[in-house]
């Protein structure tokens, strides 16, 4: 039956049939009727008021010249990954040559839409089943472009060919709507996979900027503080180191300051030799190191020579005076240069 009914000729449009010739005849708008004289194509009729001849003229056809859509029934056709599916479709039909779609073909209507059937099946046997549905467009105009290619010469244009439906198989069906579940279950997994790691990217880079910022914080509060006990620090010795200067000053100035002096350098000396071998197993010493006496004059002999400058300025700026050549002070300055010659 399905068969049969895959070959019954399509249903064929209206048509205001076949009219009588009286000799006047009113010819309807969009509506082309051709005429024969005895049994010879003769002329067209244009819509309007025409005269005929009774007897010699008959209308053998009469065609629309309206838009026309044709149900193309369903049918079976085989993808190129082999799946069988049920399609059907509208076509959409004008008449462009009325003398070609009079005695070009037999049935117009049916054969365009045979083409079509044929068209269609050979055009899905060229796509896969995925294809399918994602080009449907592309598929309505190849089977467009395959019936104009066809129908030129029987004075017939497609003007346009829509797909309706498409029945795929149950267990095709059922494995496509797997697939669709399973893509769907992978987009929702990468989606909150790539939520996770922006979340932890985020959260990184804010403790990242946290300790950056804390890191810098604490820098410059120990820069400050460093800055400040610093300079507190230096203060404080330069305070003490002038102090010490000037004490030291003062007492080398008092009677027997020289005699002292001469005593703090023995002793200097005598805590640097006892800590000479401590740091390194390497060691340089003076070809005298045993004459104490000499090494604590040759101190003091740069001690005067670093001081005579000083006291060669001061004399100057001060009066002449009278100076005691038998003063403690130059008797011990006598006695020490004499030692150190």
């Amino acid at each position: 039956l399905k068969h049969a009914a895959r070959l019954a000729p399509a249903p064929c449009r209206w048509n205001s049939g076949l009219p009588v010739n009286i000799g006047v005849l009113f010819v309807p708008q969009q509506e082309a009727w051709v005429v024969e004289r005895m049994g010879k194509f003769h002329r067209i009729l244009e819509p309007g008021l025409n005269f005929l001849i009774p007897l010699l003229d008959r209308i053998r056809y009469v065609q629309s010249l309206k838009e026309i859509v044709i149900n193309v029934p369903e049918q079976s056709a085989v993808t190129l990954d082999n799946v069988t599916l049920q399609i059907d479709g509208v076509l959409y039909l004008r008449v462009m040559d009325p003398y070609k779609a009079s005695y070009g073909v037999e049935d117009p209507e049916y054969a365009v839409t045979q083409l079509a059937q044929t068209t269609m099946r050979s055009e899905l046997g060229k796509l896969s089943l995925d294809r399918v549905f994602r080009e449907r467009e592309s598929l309505n105009a190849s089977i467009v472009d395959a019936i104009n290619q066809a129908s030129d010469c029987w004075g017939i244009r497609c003007l346009r060919y829509e797909i309706k439906d498409i029945h795929v198989p149950p267990r095709v069906k059922e494995s496509m709507q797997m697939q669709v579940e399973a893509e769907r279950r992978k987009r929702a997994t990468v989606l909150e996979s790539e939520g996770t790691r922006e979340s932890a990217i985020n959260v990184a880079e804010g403790q990242k900027q946290a300790q950056i910022l804390a890191s810098e914080a604490e820098k410059a509060e120990q820069i400050n503080k460093a800055a400040g006990r610093e300079a507190n620090a230096m203060l404080v010795k330069a305070r003490a180191k002038a102090e010490a200067i000037q004490l030291l000053a003062a007492a080398l100035a008092q009677q027997h300051g020289n005699a002292a002096a001469s005593l703090s350098v023995a002793e200097q000396y005598v805590n640097a030799f006892s800590k000479i071998a401590k740091d390194s197993n390497t060691v340089l010493l003076p070809a005298n190191t045993g004459d104490v006496t000499n090494m604590v004059a040759q101190a003091l002999g740069i001690y005067t020579t670093l001081t005579k400058p000083q006291a060669v300025k001061t004399q100057d700026e001060m009066p002449p005076a009278h100076e005691d050549s038998h003063s403690p002070a130059t008797e011990m300055l006598k006695a020490e240069q004499g030692s150190s010659s």
